[in-house]
């Protein structure tokens, strides 16, 4: 259910109330049902899924939009008890509500960076990617939770590559592409233009295409970003690779703010997510849109074949 104090256990709620969720598997809610039940009773909601109680929350200091270390440590606490179910092989797959990075940082986890290396690490998983699936349009990030500053150090032939590759490899074991298009962006404006802008482009992303190339074809790039999704999103490729952050998800949450799904790829199990964060300007006041998490269930449940 996410951090306790957040919009997490209302979205989970309402979506597993929603016609478009109902029957589509065996659902198990986990988090601390003292907090589950409060936002059912306040949003006069049926519990439609049993609830893996972790009773980490206390009922004498809760309160809505509250990012302390208490819910921070209980957000993950959740997301353990998720890992033991899965690693039973009692699960076929997991759907994340948000947490609150500085909240589980202050919880003694000083180098949680996300969900998606939180998992990485977890399951030993080496090679993974964030990808954002939208009806229209699907990125992949190069980097992820990275200081603006940091991006280029950070964006390596290796790192590039493996974005290619995982893009690759899922668009066709998840999504049945046949034959994978896949558009790359360039770190610079206007794609360095040819070293005018910097020259990451030349030394880093194109080498790495070239790379992706003696393995399958159909890779474009480097590419300006602007173009870039124009392009995805009117079908010329079947998926866009994005170099960070904050490149990739304007363009993708202009389009799919409500019904986007974060889609982890890589790792051992299906995980997916809403591609919003804990609101907590808005948490406890039954107004969170459930449309996301909705959305997330749905794509767990296909891509796990339940």
């Amino acid at each position: 259910m996410g951090d306790p104090s957040g919009v997490g256990p209302e979205v989970a709620l309402k979506a597993l109330a929603s016609p478009k969720v109902k029957g589509l598997a065996d659902f198990l809610l986990i988090g601390d049902l003292f907090v589950i039940d409060k936002a059912r009773r306040e949003m006069r909601l049926r519990l439609n899924a049993p609830v893996l109680d972790v009773a980490n929350v206390s009922d004498l200091f809760f309160s809505y939009g509250d990012p302390t270390p208490a819910n921070g440590r209980a957000s993950i606490e959740y997301l353990d008890k998720a890992l033991d179910i899965l690693k039973m092989g009692k699960a076929n797959g997991l759907v994340t509500a948000p947490v609150n990075k500085s909240a589980v940082k202050a919880s003694g986890l000083k180098d949680f960076q996300g969900h998606t290396e939180y998992l990485a690490v977890r399951t030993g998983v080496k090679d993974y990617a964030m990808m954002f699936v939208g009806p229209k349009l699907k990125v992949t990030l190069v980097t992820r939770h990275v200081a603006l500053k940091r991006v280029p150090e950070s964006i390596t032939v290796d790192a590039v590559y493996k974005a290619i590759f995982l893009t690759h490899k899922y668009l066709k074991e998840f999504f049945k592409v046949r034959h994978p298009r896949i558009g790359v962006a360039g770190l610079n404006p206007h794609a360095g233009e040819l070293g005018a802008f910097g020259d990451e482009e030349i030394k880093v992303i194109a080498p790495a295409i070239k790379k992706a190339l003696r393995n399958f074809k159909n890779i474009t790039g480097p590419l300006p970003a602007d173009v870039l999704f124009y392009d995805a999103l009117n079908g010329k490729f079947d998926a866009a690779v994005a170099m960070y952050h904050d490149q990739a998800l304007p363009a993708f949450k202009m389009l799919y703010f409500k019904d986007g799904v974060n889609l982890t790829l890589g790792l051992p199990f299906i995980r997916t997510s809403p591609d919003h964060g804990t609101a907590f300007n808005i948490a406890g006041k039954g107004i969170a849109d459930p449309g996301s998490m909705i959305e997330a269930i749905r794509l767990a449940c296909r891509l796990s074949k339940c």
